[in-house]
């Protein structure tokens, strides 16, 4: 695997923080782009395996995969550069934004391009949804499907706490890969 410097690592979680709007789910995909597919720092097994934790986590999923990419990257220094980079730019932003918070909340021209972006947003958070999912599907065949579509009707249909279904798939995921060999599945 190719290496990064701190310094560049800062500026490209400074960047992707910056520019993205969304949170964490339209985060992980110019993550995933930065650093699997561009760079190629990253495995694309290995990026799944972080955005599973940071969805897990406790937490701001953007800053959890923030962390946890920078500890893949570079360690413990890497995981705190990139939480500092990932943090800064909303931090300014909202501070700049709650200085002028009645311009903006009156503006047409901001309120049209917040509207516009929630499209954005939606199609972005699709297309991601369907290449990890595919991903997973052509790994693990007819378990993950079952198991994805088990938790969606937990879920949507019978109202399940999602905090249980993370729970039970991750008991089952667990249970499953440490005592069966991969690839029986």
């Amino acid at each position: 695997m190719k290496r990064i410097n701190l310094f560049n690592l800062f500026m490209t979680f400074f960047k992707i923080n910056a520019f993205t709007f969304g949170g964490g789910y339209t985060i992980i995909p110019v993550i995933r782009n930065e650093f699997v597919q561009k760079n190629e720092l990253i495995s694309d097994d290995d990026m799944l395996n972080l955005i599973a934790i940071s969805q897990s986590g406790p937490g701001a999923m953007a800053i959890n995969a923030s962390i946890l990419t920078g500890y893949k990257l570079a360690g413990k220094l890497g995981a705190i550069v990139c939480v500092v980079a990932s943090v800064l730019p909303p931090l300014i932003i909202i501070s700049i934004v709650s200085m002028f918070y009645q311009a903006f909340s009156t503006n047409f021209w901001v309120k049209s391009a917040l509207s516009g972006m929630s499209g954005v947003i939606s199609a972005v958070l699709l297309i991601t949804t369907y290449q990890m999912g595919k991903k997973a599907l052509a790994r693990y065949k007819i378990f993950s499907a079952i198991l994805m579509i088990g938790a969606f009707v937990a879920s949507f249909f019978l109202k399940i706490h999602t905090g249980i279904i993370i729970l039970f798939t991750g008991v089952v995921g667990l249970v499953t890969f440490h005592f069966v060999k991969e690839g029986e599945l």
